[in-house]
């Protein structure tokens, strides 16, 4: 088993695709020790976003495309095409790239980084994690740190937040005068909301399963704010010009039947739907309708590419800061497996001399001159220490060379390229 990586993001797949292969926040738990159960694994952590699914694993790679293949109800061959698989040194890489927002829809932003470290909370918690995954994340937000802090990457940035705003305001003139519609109360309609609060709507109000969570919400934004429950939307949804939808749900919360009556008791009045949930909360059909405007995560392209020219100097040396991280980080790694070889030469250095120390106290014991004891105990602490690698040495073939310049190197031997042929 080794490390390794395997995900598809938004560049490898569409959103009908990622929406397939998402696990849902409260899913995520059994999920990571469902794959560590089935052996595919033997450390995990599964990173689960609107824009990207990524496992990172010790593990088999095959085994373990084919447990998210099945866990997802999905054939290996339906999922494949839009798969990357990173090996050890790969994946060290990308996972730096990741958490620095390097390989994100918007670039360098610093959301993905938060999600990274809830997915290693999760792993944690469900003890999925051991030495090689605890280290590389560590080492990651390390990286991620140095990188935003020393360089620009995630200045100038459009945030999905600010884009929802500006997607609505190309079909309204002045937010002022909406009423927005938040269905779901978690961290990313928060932050929405906040950038909708701070245009001042005329209501908002947030939808959601609980209302106390949606309360909490509301209270952040401001005296405009009202919670209202999911099951009240089919009765409420005709008075929103705005709706912004962000669940965990595995199912459609609006559907285009729901859609269809607000319209008409709109009275041709459109409506701006924002979908920024995977898998979605708003049906497809819901687009087909004459005076919906829906938009999804994709959609939102154009708009968080801006300012993304300004970025692309200092994407370049975070890259070159990533790629040496990534080789301090292997070096490292390499140290740190030479310390239980080392541990086991310095044991079995002990025991050769504890073995010829005892012989010595005894010959003492008996009588025997101090010289002779030191020269006996000199000799065979000698004999010991060299058996091992001069019988390894012996049985060596002719052709070993790597073996043989090993021990000379470990030595400091100087030893004969080849044998010297006879005249």
């Amino acid at each position: 088993m080794q490390l390794t990586a395997i995900g598809l993001n938004h560049q490898t797949a569409p959103l009908s695709i990622r929406e397939q292969l998402a696990f849902a926040a409260a899913a995520l738990p059994d999920a990571v020790r469902a794959l560590i159960n089935s052996r595919a694994a033997k450390e995990a952590v599964i990173l689960s976003t609107c824009n990207r699914t990524e496992l990172y694993c010790v593990g088999d790679a095959e085994e373990i495309i084919r447990w998210l293949a099945q866990y997802h109800n999905l054939s290996v061959d339906e999922i494949r095409p839009y798969l990357y698989t990173y090996g050890c040194s790969d994946t060290i890489r990308h996972a730096f790239r990741v958490a620095c927002g390097l390989d994100s829809m918007v670039l360098g932003e610093p959301q993905i980084l938060g999600q990274i470290k809830d997915a290693v909370r999760v792993s944690q918690e469900q003890q999925t994690l051991d030495s090689w995954l605890n280290a590389l994340f560590q080492k990651t937000f390390s990286v991620a740190k140095e990188v935003r802090t020393d360089t620009a990457v995630g200045e100038s940035s459009v945030s999905m937040a600010a884009a929802s705003v500006k997607m609505a305001e190309q079909i309204f003139p002045d937010i002022a005068d909406l009423n927005v519609l938040f269905i779901g109360a978690g961290e990313m309609i928060e932050l929405v909301a906040t950038y909708f609060a701070a245009k001042n709507p005329k209501l908002m109000t947030v939808a959601n399963r609980t209302l106390p969570r949606a309360q909490e919400l509301c209270e952040k934004l401001g005296v405009n704010a009202e919670p209202r429950l999911l099951n009240e939307l089919p009765d409420i949804l005709h008075d929103y010009d705005v709706v912004v939808s962000s669940t965990a749900s595995q199912l459609p919360i609006v559907g285009k039947g729901m859609v269809e009556s607000a319209l008409k008791k709109r009275q041709s009045m459109p409506v701006f739907m924002l979908d920024l949930a995977v898998p979605r909360d708003i049906e497809e059909e819901v687009g087909e309708l004459g005076d919906a405007y829906l938009y999804t995560v994709d959609d939102m392209m154009g708009i968080v590419q801006s300012g993304k020219e300004a970025r692309q100097k200092a994407a370049a040396e975070a890259e070159t800061m990533v790629e040496a991280k990534v080789g301090e980080f292997i070096e490292w790694q390499r140290g740190r497996q030479s310390v239980p070889l080392i541990r086991a030469l310095r044991d079995e250095g002990e025991r050769a001399r504890r073995h010829v120390l005892e012989n010595a106290m005894k010959q003492l014991a008996k009588g025997t001159p101090p010289e002779e004891v030191l020269e006996r105990l000199s000799v065979q602490l000698t004999n010991k220490l060299l058996h091992s690698p001069t019988r390894t040495l012996n049985k060596a073939s002719a052709q070993d060379s790597s073996l043989v310049d090993a021990v000379a190197q470990i030595y400091h031997l100087d030893h004969p390229e080849q044998t010297a042929k006879p005249e």
